[in-house]
């Protein structure tokens, strides 16, 4: 009897120890932001668009404009301290002509603000304000960790809050693409000031917890059980927050701002059936865009199409 407990303790001493093992691993390869990620080399999954698609040579052009547009317009690099003491970074391109129109932009997961420099043109071209943001842990701002959008969901609310203190008449846009559109939607289902006109997201997930788990099929042909429980309990230790909670999906049924999802059909990073998902859980006025041909964060490549429905919906609440 007392082998055989022995035995059972050492057996369980040996799963929880492999457990942690796994759990810090995939902690490593997905929210610690200074470890490599080869397997996203030359990964397809991030293709933006797939060979059907057709991209006008307007469409590059711009593409090739913003790039110098992001750094030769003059801009302010602001900070933000966050709700836990982080310092974040901001990069703020007002109208030459005073204006109340706002957009906040969010970019995706391993990326920067200036990153965004196709939509943040588009944006100030229709004579927006940009605020450009670093997500924590990502370009300038400090973090030790990636939020997935949940604690950066607070930090968007610091970042509007900054905004209506400076500008009392200020309407604002959230615009975010892939982890940024999964920031939005999470934003989208907090408190906000009634200055919050419209939300844009672009590509996002269902929460956090669903895109991990379809990535470690995807990628690994791993099952979601019981590595994700056991990396979510890692997160859970050393971030902070849980992958279940990061829920995009349970946010956007809480959110009282107008919201347009836009998905590319042929995405197969953030699975193009999750939109579907975010569009019915959503109770707002809202509306639905999908790119034909699209990959992950290739729907701007519709040019025109992508960016008249954006304008036709965001021109709906401001009032400015």
């Amino acid at each position: 009897m007392k082998i055989l407990l022995l035995s059972l303790i050492s057996f369980v001493i040996i799963v929880v120890g492999a457990l942690g093992f796994i759990g810090n691993y995939f902690y490593n390869i997905s929210i610690n932001p200074v470890t490599e990620r080869p397997f996203f080399d030359n990964n397809p999954d991030l293709d933006l668009a797939v060979p059907a698609m057709q991209v006008e040579e307007q469409v590059k052009q711009e593409g090739e404009r913003s790039k110098i547009w992001i750094e030769d317009t003059p801009h302010e690099n602001i900070t933000l301290i966050s709700h836990d003491g982080l310092k974040l970074r901001g990069y703020e391109y007002h109208q030459t002509e005073p204006s109340n129109r706002w957009v906040i932009v969010a970019h995706g997961y391993m990326g920067y603000g200036k990153q965004m420099a196709l939509s943040s043109m588009k944006f100030y071209e229709q004579g927006y304000n940009v605020l450009l943001v670093d997500l924590r842990g990502h370009g300038e701002s400090e973090g030790k960790y990636i939020g997935m959008g949940w604690h950066d969901r607070l930090d968007m609310v610091g970042w509007i809050n900054r905004i209506v203190e400076q500008d009392a008449q200020s309407e604002v846009v959230l615009y975010g693409v892939s982890m940024g559109g999964a920031t939005v939607m999470m934003t989208s289902g907090e408190d906000l000031p009634s200055n919050v006109k419209a939300i844009v997201e672009d590509c996002g997930y269902t929460s956090a917890y669903d895109e991990f788990s379809y990535q470690l099929k995807r990628l690994f042909n791993l099952p979601s059980f019981p590595i994700m429980t056991a990396s979510n309990v890692v997160v859970n230790f050393r971030a902070g927050y849980d992958l279940k909670e990061a829920s995009a999906l349970d946010q956007v049924a809480k959110s009282k701002t107008p919201i347009l999802f836009i998905h590319g059909d042929a995405d197969t990073f953030v699975p193009y059936e999750m939109v579907h998902q975010l569009y019915d859980a959503a109770k707002v006025e809202k509306d639905l865009l999908i790119i034909k041909d699209a990959g992950h964060g290739g729907a701007h490549l519709a040019g025109a199409a992508y960016w008249n429905k954006v304008w036709d919906f965001t021109n709906k609440y401001m009032e400015s």
